[in-house]
């Protein structure tokens, strides 16, 4: 059997783990308070935790009889890595347009002044 390594954004592309690693950057959580939040059963809520560990995005702790997932969101610095030249092509757009949409403005209320 061969097993693919998986990433981060493997991890991230289903919104379900997005979710769980929302929840749990607010505040840890047990599997089972992670159930309540989503309708499926433990066990589906455990497998996307398990991809999420496997991806080094949260680490599980054992306290008691409970398992509780805490977040591990330096990891998402590869994402972010991965996203910056996009996101400064956009922001490249967007002050392109509003260049463009103040010199219309400046034409518009420039020809009703006269």
């Amino acid at each position: 059997m061969i097993r693919t390594r998986r990433d981060v954004f493997q991890a991230i592309a289903d919104p379900t783990r997005r979710a769980i690693i929302q929840l749990t950057a607010a505040e840890p959580m047990d599997i089972k308070s992670l159930t309540e939040r989503f309708d499926m059963s433990q066990q589906a809520v455990s497998l996307h935790v398990k991809m999420l560990a496997d991806c080094g995005l949260v680490r599980m702790e054992r306290q008691g009889r409970n398992h509780i997932c805490r977040p591990r969101l330096e990891k998402l610095a590869e994402v972010a890595e991965w996203v910056l030249p996009y996101r400064q092509h956009w922001e490249d757009k967007l002050n392109k347009m509003e260049k463009y949409l103040e010199k219309l403005k400046k034409e518009r209320y420039g020809k009703q002044k006269k």
